[in-house]
Protein backbone atom coordinates (compact mmCIF):
# COMPACT_ATOMS: atom_id res chain seq x y z
CA UNK A 1 0.00 0.00 0.00
CA UNK A 2 2.91 2.34 0.63
CA UNK A 3 3.90 1.99 -3.03
CA UNK A 4 0.36 2.97 -4.07
CA UNK A 5 0.42 5.96 -1.71
CA UNK A 6 3.83 7.04 -2.96
CA UNK A 7 2.78 6.73 -6.60
CA UNK A 8 -0.51 8.53 -5.93
CA UNK A 9 1.41 11.44 -4.37
CA UNK A 10 3.87 11.57 -7.29
CA UNK A 11 1.05 11.47 -9.86
CA UNK A 12 -0.90 14.14 -7.97
CA UNK A 13 2.17 16.39 -8.18
CA UNK A 14 2.32 15.82 -11.96
CA UNK A 15 -1.39 16.62 -12.27
CA UNK A 16 -1.02 19.79 -10.20
CA UNK A 17 1.82 20.89 -12.50
CA UNK A 18 -0.48 20.12 -15.45
CA UNK A 19 -3.24 22.28 -13.93
CA UNK A 20 -0.84 25.11 -13.04
CA UNK A 21 0.73 24.97 -16.51
CA UNK A 22 -2.67 25.34 -18.14
CA UNK A 23 -3.90 27.99 -15.71
CA UNK A 24 -0.78 30.15 -15.95
CA UNK A 25 0.06 29.44 -19.59
CA UNK A 26 3.40 28.06 -18.40
CA UNK A 27 4.59 26.11 -21.46
CA UNK A 28 7.88 24.84 -19.89
CA UNK A 29 5.94 23.50 -16.89
CA UNK A 30 3.41 21.79 -19.18
CA UNK A 31 6.21 20.39 -21.31
CA UNK A 32 7.76 18.85 -18.19
CA UNK A 33 4.65 16.75 -17.45
CA UNK A 34 4.19 15.31 -20.95
CA UNK A 35 6.26 12.63 -22.63
CA UNK A 36 7.81 14.11 -25.79
CA UNK A 37 5.82 11.65 -27.96
CA UNK A 38 2.46 12.18 -26.25
CA UNK A 39 -0.63 12.44 -28.40
CA UNK A 40 -3.58 14.66 -27.58
CA UNK A 41 -6.98 13.57 -28.85
CA UNK A 42 -10.06 15.67 -28.34
CA UNK A 43 -13.73 15.78 -29.21
CA UNK A 44 -15.07 19.23 -30.05
CA UNK A 45 -18.74 19.38 -30.90
CA UNK A 46 -18.71 15.81 -32.20
CA UNK A 47 -15.57 16.23 -34.30
CA UNK A 48 -12.42 14.27 -33.45
CA UNK A 49 -9.04 15.99 -33.61
CA UNK A 50 -5.48 14.88 -32.84
CA UNK A 51 -2.37 16.89 -32.01
CA UNK A 52 1.18 16.14 -31.06
CA UNK A 53 2.27 17.47 -27.71
CA UNK A 54 4.33 20.14 -29.50
CA UNK A 55 1.27 21.32 -31.45
CA UNK A 56 -0.70 21.45 -28.22
CA UNK A 57 2.01 23.45 -26.44
CA UNK A 58 2.23 25.86 -29.37
CA UNK A 59 -1.49 26.56 -28.96
CA UNK A 60 -1.06 27.21 -25.23
CA UNK A 61 1.83 29.57 -26.01
CA UNK A 62 -0.31 31.63 -28.41
CA UNK A 63 -3.37 32.12 -26.19
CA UNK A 64 -4.02 34.21 -23.12
CA UNK A 65 -3.96 32.10 -20.00
CA UNK A 66 -6.97 31.67 -17.72
CA UNK A 67 -4.94 33.46 -15.03
CA UNK A 68 -4.36 36.46 -17.35
CA UNK A 69 -8.10 36.56 -18.04
CA UNK A 70 -8.84 36.67 -14.30
CA UNK A 71 -10.55 33.28 -14.20
CA UNK A 72 -10.92 31.42 -10.93
CA UNK A 73 -8.84 28.23 -10.60
CA UNK A 74 -11.39 25.37 -10.53
CA UNK A 75 -9.44 22.40 -11.94
CA UNK A 76 -9.62 19.17 -9.98
CA UNK A 77 -8.79 15.48 -9.99
CA UNK A 78 -11.94 13.35 -10.18
CA UNK A 79 -10.41 9.88 -10.12
CA UNK A 80 -7.10 8.08 -10.28
CA UNK A 81 -6.35 4.43 -11.05
CA UNK A 82 -2.85 3.00 -10.74
CA UNK A 83 -1.65 -0.43 -11.86
CA UNK A 84 2.09 -1.05 -11.65
CA UNK A 85 3.85 1.72 -13.63
CA UNK A 86 0.72 2.91 -15.45
CA UNK A 87 -2.14 5.12 -14.38
CA UNK A 88 -5.25 6.86 -15.67
CA UNK A 89 -6.55 10.11 -14.23
CA UNK A 90 -9.92 11.68 -14.91
CA UNK A 91 -9.72 15.43 -14.35
CA UNK A 92 -12.03 18.41 -14.76
CA UNK A 93 -10.61 21.53 -16.42
CA UNK A 94 -13.17 24.37 -16.48
CA UNK A 95 -11.52 27.18 -18.47
CA UNK A 96 -12.50 29.76 -21.09
CA UNK A 97 -16.22 29.41 -20.25
CA UNK A 98 -16.02 25.69 -21.12
CA UNK A 99 -16.18 22.61 -18.96
CA UNK A 100 -13.49 20.20 -20.17
CA UNK A 101 -13.01 16.65 -18.95
CA UNK A 102 -9.64 15.05 -19.63
CA UNK A 103 -8.60 11.42 -19.38
CA UNK A 104 -4.84 11.41 -18.87
CA UNK A 105 -2.75 8.25 -19.30
CA UNK A 106 0.45 8.29 -17.28
CA UNK A 107 3.45 5.99 -17.32
CA UNK A 108 6.83 5.84 -15.59
CA UNK A 109 9.68 6.76 -17.93
CA UNK A 110 13.23 6.89 -16.57
CA UNK A 111 11.86 6.76 -13.01
CA UNK A 112 9.45 9.68 -13.51
CA UNK A 113 5.67 9.77 -14.01
CA UNK A 114 4.70 11.54 -17.26
CA UNK A 115 1.52 12.01 -19.26
CA UNK A 116 1.69 9.75 -22.31
CA UNK A 117 -1.74 10.56 -23.77
CA UNK A 118 -4.53 13.04 -23.25
CA UNK A 119 -8.15 12.58 -24.31
CA UNK A 120 -10.35 15.61 -23.83
CA UNK A 121 -13.96 16.53 -24.39
CA UNK A 122 -16.04 19.61 -23.69
CA UNK A 123 -19.31 19.30 -21.78
CA UNK A 124 -21.75 22.21 -22.02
Amino acid sequence: MENFSTNAALITAVLMNYFNGIYNGDVPLLQSVFHQEAIIGFDLNGETHFKTVNQYLEGVKKRKSPQELGEEFKMKILSLEIINNTAVAKVQVPIFEYNYYDFLSLIVVDGKWVISNKLATKVN
